[in-house]
């Protein structure tokens, strides 16, 4: 966490501008899509019902669900689907052993539509800013699609470069739009005060009292609403619970409630206006430049979730779900300013497909919902171990704040299913995309261990035996990689084979990932000594740690072993997997893994060895 690195309110100017820039452009699309489903008759009294639902949404999902109770759930200071994945599964290892198999499975394709969300909510952000132009002139209409893809590509190009010098803008130019958006809606506001009467929450329970079937519809719109729910609470690591908290109550949900209050009211004025409420809040000589400061924050909204999709992508592989991916660090600063080229075009890719594919914001919506709700009822059933196992609260209790919550959840999955076959099936195939390749990589992984385990040999008989008629030894220090603590590596048995001889100072290091997110410097490492200069290295990683090898190995200096870089060589085991007929996983799962494999990045690469230090001894192994 960065709270003790800067103060509280520019903490809390930069969750305004990273944490709140989603929801905080939902207001462009949520009232438009809720009455331009045509399922809501245009009353005034639906208008005040329709209010009064979003306001409570808002309250209930966010201020009560995320902001109060969920940020209360972190993981060492970190929050996120990952991090809680992680807590929960720690906490219920030894009470309920089988129960975590599934929790995890659970976690992890909650993660796994993450990336679904991840492609529509910049294309749905963007592209429903831009259509801001069709309000200021229909002839501008043919441009809307041109210019949403352009601006979606400069964003992508520009990721390589990091976004820490452009970052810091992120803030204020997040509170100019609040401000902008809460002066619109409280100027409209000033001209229909009675708008404010849906606030109270029994406008809400009446329309769904009136309108049961069509309440349950719209639900389906009105979770645009809370768009970006989740950023909040996966975000604590960069802010802390006190700023993002703070930023919610102070300036963005204030705005976000006049800006919808300010669309209502207009809409009781100028039921046309339904067409695009939002900007039609504005007087025509503020038209265009709201649609580009909508723009510019519907492009930071898009980053948030960017850099999010690179922060969940390391979290993933370092657990063990995905094979290792090129990670570049854009700050020599902030650690967790990384870019993962290959997320970054994937990602890219996916969301050109969405705009062409759906071609507007109101189709975009109809996909919007199925994955955020089904993320959000993960969220709330892993809160539940959480608050019953870490913080051992009496069970009625849980159970019942559990209940409340699963049963809006859902309500809100429920009605979102009805898009299936509008849209929403898009985000879904790409989270079941991202889970079968998350769940064949574990798989496989653990297939190849116990392959190799099979045909291991314990490490501490091999050197009694290689010492009984030791072969040369040369000057230096070598590192052998082994992913099973106390076996021979690959790469030694080779090494003895080929080259017959031995280093002067030998280590065999595991790395080992942990399921919490930080692992400091003084419990990074543990050394043993196996005798005649042999070390016995396990290197500690949490899952948001940056690996990086060499850096680990210089505090042995702490146990006797002073390393000198130069003397220093990495001997690595490239295992080229290939897949057979037998009890392993499906053939084509097996080919999956071994495609994956291959592809993987190298392992020097991933944990920082110096290139011209690596030695790769390559084997085949059958699965």
């Amino acid at each position: 966490m960065q709270t003790g690195k800067s103060s509280l309110p520019a903490l809390t100017l930069g969750a305004v501008g990273i944490v709140y820039g989603d929801i905080g452009t939902s207001v462009l699309y949520t009232l438009k899509e809720v009455f331009g489903t045509g399922h809501v008759p245009f009353t005034p009294a639906n208008v005040y019902g329709v209010l009064s639902i979003v306001f409570w949404t808002l309250t209930l999902i966010v201020s009560v669900k995320y902001v109060t109770l969920v940020l209360r759930a972190d993981n060492e200071g970190e929050g996120g689907l990952v991090a809680m994945l992680a807590l929960a599964s720690q906490l219920v290892k030894d009470k309920a052993p089988g129960l975590r198999k599934w929790m995890l499975l659970i976690g992890i394709f909650g993660t796994c539509l993450f990336y679904g969300d991840g492609v529509i909510t910049p294309a749905i952000t963007v592209l429903s800013a831009v259509e801001g132009l069709d309000v200021v002139s229909p002839a501008l209409r043919r441009a809307v699609i041109p210019l949403t893809l352009a601006i979606l590509f400069v964003l992508f190009v520009v990721q390589r470069h990091g976004t820490a010098g452009i970052g810091r803008f992120f803030g204020p130019v997040m509170v100019l739009w609040f401000i902008c958006i809460a002066a619109l809606g409280l100027f409209h506001i000033a001209g229909q005060p009675q708008i404010l009467a849906a606030l109270g929450p029994h406008h809400a329970l009446g329309f769904i009292w009136r309108h049961p079937g069509i309440s349950f519809i719209i639900l389906g719109a009105v979770v645009l609403c809370v768009t970006g729910a989740e950023a909040l609470y996966a975000d604590m690591g960069h802010f802390g619970r006190q700023p993002i908290r703070i930023a919610w109550f102070s300036v963005v949900m204030p705005a976000l409630t006049l800006n919808y209050f300010g669309q209502g009211a207009l809409l009781l004025a100028n039921p046309e206006a339904v067409k695009n409420p939002f900007f039609m809040l504005a007087p025509e000589w503020l038209m265009l430049p709201l649609v580009g400061l909508a723009t510019v924050a519907a492009v930071i909204a898009s980053q948030a979730l960017i850099s999010g999709a690179f922060s969940v992508t390391r979290q993933v592989i370092q657990l063990g779900y995905l094979p290792r991916l090129k990670v570049c660090h854009t700050s020599t600063r902030d650690t967790g300013q990384i870019y993962l080229p290959f997320v970054n075009w994937a990602l890219f890719a996916m969301i050109v497909l969405a705009v062409v594919l759906f071609r507007s914001s109101s189709n975009l919506a109809a996909a919007y919902g199925i994955a955020v709700t089904l993320d959000m009822t993960i969220t709330t059933v892993l809160t539940f171990f959480v608050v019953r196992y870490g913080w051992n609260y009496p069970l009625g209790l849980v159970l019942a704040a559990t209940a409340f919550f699963l049963a809006i959840d859902l309500a809100f999955f429920g009605s979102n299913l009805l898009k299936l076959l509008d849209g929403g099936w898009f985000p879904i195939l790409i989270g079941g995309a991202v889970f079968v390749l998350m769940t064949t990589w574990k798989d496989g992984r653990e297939l190849l261990t116990q392959t190799l385990r099979q045909d291991s040999v314990d490490l501490k008989s091999f050197l009694e035996a290689v010492f009984i008629s030791p072969p040369a030894r040369v000057a230096g220090t070598a590192v052998f990689l082994t992913a099973q603590p106390g076996m021979v590596p690959n790469a030694l048995m080779h090494n003895l084979k080929h080259n017959k001889v031995l280093h002067e100072r030998n280590l065999f290091v595991t790395v080992h990932n942990h399921e919490v997110p930080w692992i400091g410097m003084e419990r990074r490492l543990e050394a043993r000594p196996l005798g005649r200069n042999c070390w016995q290295v396990m290197v500690h990683y949490g899952f948001k740690n940056g690996p990086d090898l060499p850096r680990a190995l210089a505090l042995l200096q702490g146990h006797g072993v002073a390393l000198e870089p130069m003397a220093t060589s990495y001997f690595l085991s490239r295992d080229i997997v290939t897949p057979t007929l037998g009890s392993g996983l499906a053939p084509w799962r097996e080919k999956l893994f071994a495609h994956m494999h291959h592809s993987a990045t190298a392992a020097a690469e991933f944990l920082n060895l110096p290139s011209n230090a690596v030695v790769e001894l390559g084997s085949v192994v059958e699965i």
